[in-house]
């Protein structure tokens, strides 16, 4: 091998290394394969969902309010009116993520193929400005959906997350919107945010840096503890849309009892007794 050729060969050898350090490459999103996605954030690709796994609209009970003042919000984003990031926070169980997911598909239904909603991951939120890249300038709107967002002590990515949703010299893509769950309504820790006020040296500015993430939402969609009365309609409404055959006295008695034995009420647990009682009753919940 002449001196040349192997100049050229070690030449090559650097470069292949080098590629095999580069980042992954974002491919070009084909938004138009599904209505819904889950984004890998390891290989920088969207991959389709066919068959979401959601609840319809109206078996959502006991949250009215916030499922109207979400779905109107997704409307206007799906026809391309102004619309806000979303954070949807309270009681665990209470539908928070259901909400998301039924907004999405009501929309849709009302006008076929509108709106894309795409998932990332609580460990992938640092990748976020990625996706965004590869969302940019794409033909049908977007939501991105994280569910159970919070960040814990020491952990930084909120800050890139504050960034993207409002600050960055590109800001957020006008075809993109975020919508959140959590069950903490600034998104950090209460003895994370206590910490930050008993030990910083300006304590206002420590607690605001800490807090100021969840005012990059415009919407504050609270959730909370449901009464009995509230749990037993959720029962009632699943009882009803599946056909159980069970008399309403026996109904709710039982679900009373489900919900005392589980020490909670809510849409969690008005699920989890449907199910059970489904299979007590041998029938199918489709």
């Amino acid at each position: 091998m002449t001196e040349k050729s192997a100049s050229e060969a070690l030449l090559q050898r650097i470069a292949d290394a080098l590629e095999r350090l580069a980042p992954a490459r974002v491919a070009k999103a084909d938004l138009g394969a599904a209505d819904a996605f889950v984004w890998n954030a390891e290989s920088a690709s969207l991959e389709p969902v066919s068959d979401v796994s959601r609840v319809d609209l109206p078996l959502l009970k006991g949250i009215d309010r916030v499922r109207d003042i979400l779905l109107e919000n997704t409307r206007r984003f799906a026809l391309g009116l102004p619309a806000n990031n979303a954070l949807l926070w309270g009681a665990r169980g209470m539908g928070k993520s259901s909400l998301v997911k039924a907004a999405h598909a009501a929309v849709n239904a009302e006008t076929p193929r509108s709106l894309v909603l795409i998932e990332i991951h609580r460990e992938d939120i640092e990748s976020l400005p990625r996706l965004m890249t590869l969302l940019r300038g794409a033909a049908r709107p977007v939501i991105i959906f994280c569910d159970d967002l919070s960040f814990d002590h020491d952990d930084t990515s909120y800050k890139s997350l504050k960034a993207v949703l409002e600050g960055g010299i590109e800001g957020r893509p006008r075809n993109v919107i975020f919508y959140a769950t959590s069950n903490r309504r600034h998104l950090m820790p209460r003895e994370m945010v206590e910490n930050e006020r008993s030990t910083a040296i300006n304590p206002s500015e420590a607690v605001e840096e800490k807090v100021s993430l969840s005012d990059r939402f415009g919407l504050w969609l609270g959730f909370h503890n449901c009464s009995q009365a509230e749990f037993l309609g959720m029962v009632e409404a699943y009882a009803v849309h599946y056909r159980l055959k069970i008399a309403p006295e026996q109904l709710h008695a039982e679900a009373v009892e489900w919900a005392a034995t589980r020490g909670a009420r809510s849409g969690r647990v008005a699920w989890q007794f449907i199910q059970d009682l489904a299979g007590r009753l041998g029938q199918q919940l489709s």
